[in-house]
């Protein structure tokens, strides 16, 4: 029994790369400037494999526990995966989400910054890292406030010595992308870092006018999410 429900065929994944294709040239950027990242959360392999085999080597993940579960057979079939957390990460699931993961987008408080430091000179693995920047300040959602960036960034290099390649960012759904896709690229500018992480389906597009460096993708590539079900609950 699969622990993940089946999803429709990623057949999205022709029109995501045209659209990408078309947003690089309207602005005179090469295709390859801009990494796609699939983000699978809440898909199986079934649904996985026909992007794999299509191509696409970068996946994203929200949950650390879900990504355990179902990548370490499909990174070993296909080393040259790359695997993103993309959602929030708790400072007891450090040491997994390093030992997995090749890139961690959302570092946002000291704790996790040296937890994450902790988990690479325990495993020897060094993914790269990612601020993740809460543009709309928002109390409930996950971020460091422009405003505390300077200070985070400081901690990072300086205390938890760790290298920070760039930023990324959840725009409010209640407001238009566009002004926190500028505020993100301002930032990294300010603090010479040259990636961002920013679009997501629905404005990947703009984002990438923007000076988007990787764009997550996940509903217009396979489809509407299905509930993950843990083999735990099962």
């Amino acid at each position: 029994m699969s622990t993940i429900e089946t999803a429709p065929a990623a057949s999205g994944l022709v029109d995501v790369r045209a659209r990408l294709r078309r947003a690089c040239q309207d602005v005179g950027r090469v295709e390859d400037a801009v990494k796609l990242i699939c983000v699978s959360k809440g898909f199986g392999h079934q649904d996985i494999l026909p992007i794999i085999e299509a191509g696409e080597r970068a996946f994203g993940e929200n949950r650390v526990q879900e990504a355990v579960e179902k990548w370490p057979n499909l990174s070993s079939s296909y080393p040259d995966i790359e695997l993103h957390l993309i959602g929030p990460l708790q400072s007891n699931k450090a040491d997994a989400a390093v030992a997995l993961f090749d890139v961690i987008q959302t570092l946002d408080r000291p704790k996790i910054a040296m937890a994450v430091s902790a988990a690479m000179r325990k495993t020897g693995r060094k993914p790269k890292c990612f601020v993740q920047v809460n543009t709309g300040e928002e109390l409930q959602k996950s971020g460091v406030f422009p405003r505390d960036l300077s200070r985070f960034l400081q901690i990072c290099r300086d205390e938890a010595n760790l290298d920070i390649s760039g930023l990324m960012c959840i725009p409010p759904v209640d407001q238009l992308a566009s002004p926190h896709f500028a505020l993100l690229n301002e930032l990294a500018r300010e603090f010479q870092l040259r990636e961002l992480s920013m679009g997501m389906s629905a404005d990947f597009e703009l984002a990438v006018q923007m000076g988007a460096t990787l764009v997550r993708v996940g509903s217009a590539i396979f489809g509407e999410r299905r509930q993950y079900l843990s083999p735990m609950k099962i």
